[in-house]
């Protein structure tokens, strides 16, 4: 699917959120990247297969900012 050079990082790889974008729409909350992959802006993933990324942002708030 990926005609860059380097290749981008397959849609089974662990660094599959790597890939280069195809489209953005962030009013709409996805994106397409180069191997497949959709990408949510909760973090999930739905890749080429059908087979669903449960969102998996950070857990913690070790670095909450304050408004001065």
């Amino acid at each position: 699917m990926c005609q860059h050079q380097p290749p981008c990082p397959t849609a089974d790889s662990a660094d599959r959120e790597a890939a280069r974008l195809m489209a953005h729409h962030p009013e709409q909350g996805w994106s397409l990247l180069c191997n497949g992959v959709l990408l949510f802006e909760d973090t999930g993933e739905l890749l080429p297969d059908g087979q669903i990324i449960a969102p998996h942002r950070p857990l913690g708030t070790g670095q909450v900012m304050k408004a001065a």
